[in-house]
């Protein structure tokens, strides 16, 4: 499995399994058959309610617990410095787990919602996520949806520097400006929908190109995230799709094909963005 480094020094892999919706006796089994193919990256949050299925697909697999890498996050409205604590607590027992290896605030306190506070509930849910990592009941901290504004005002008292941004990447929509100014502050980008809800299939140009490959056209996409420098986390429950999102690694991208993609117009974008919610109950 091919591993990119966090600014914390720790590795993660590339491609990782989305466990969005994967809830009851379908998740767990997704969970157990994704490690037992081959996935060591898992990505979970509290508001997906799948924890405790994630928690068992882990221990069924037989895969050993310190060969993977797991993500969760605290919901929009469980942030603050107390709060923050709470549903960490939450979390690891409802996973089963001691530590988890990547928590993420999952999309940043705003305006609409917080009025002039929205900077101090950000900043307080980041102190609680810097000391649960001191104290070893998190490896890595990052947050989710965050935009340079929200990067901007957590920076001006942060401690530690989030190794994760996990954003809505994919062809037709990909945050260009966005991943720039996370690659100055040395903050990896994590796409998720990185297959643009399904739209991907329909792209002509993408068609092509998978079929220069002899690729799938899901695999063409994540192997333009990965050339990015980006991790992806592509959800499946087909066995068939779980095995392929792996296979990226015997190919690559040229130049003049990353452009193409890259200059696709707008498709698949899920219209949530971080300055309104709660319009948006979703991701």
């Amino acid at each position: 499995m091919n591993r990119l480094k966090l600014n914390d020094g720790r590795l993660i892999p590339s491609v990782g399994f989305g466990t969005y919706k994967a809830t009851k006796e379908e998740g767990i089994a997704a969970v157990k058959n994704a490690l037992q193919k081959g996935y060591r990256l898992l990505d979970t949050a509290a508001i997906y309610k799948n924890e405790e299925e994630v928690g068992q697909g882990i221990r069924e697999s037989g895969v050993a617990r310190e060969d993977i890498f797991v993500t969760t996050k605290v919901w929009r409205e469980n942030m603050g410095y107390e709060e923050t604590k709470k549903a960490l607590a939450i979390s690891l027992e409802k996973l089963g787990l001691d530590y988890i290896d990547l928590y993420l605030i999952h999309w940043p306190a705003n305006y609409k919602n917080f009025g002039a506070n929205w900077q101090k509930v950000n900043a307080e849910t980041w102190r609680a996520m810097e000391e649960l990592q001191a104290q070893g009941k998190i490896k890595s901290i990052g947050v989710s949806n965050f935009w340079e504004e929200h990067l901007e005002a957590l920076l001006e008292t942060a401690k530690v520097v989030p190794a994760i941004n996990q954003i809505e990447f994919h062809p037709g929509y990909w945050q260009p400006d966005l991943k720039a100014y996370c690659e100055k502050k040395h903050i990896l980008i994590e796409a998720w929908s990185p297959l643009a809800r399904g739209k991907v299939f329909e792209n002509e140009v993408l068609i092509a190109i998978a079929e220069k490959y002899n690729k799938l056209i899901s695999q063409v996409c994540l192997r333009w995230c990965f050339q990015h420098n980006t991790i992806a986390i592509p959800k499946s429950n087909t066995e068939e799709r779980i095995i392929a999102n792996l296979d990226i690694f015997d190919f690559e991208l040229s130049i003049e094909e990353m452009n193409q993609i890259n200059n696709l117009p707008q498709m698949g974008f899920s219209g949530e963005v971080p300055n309104e919610w709660p319009d948006y109950v979703n991701r």
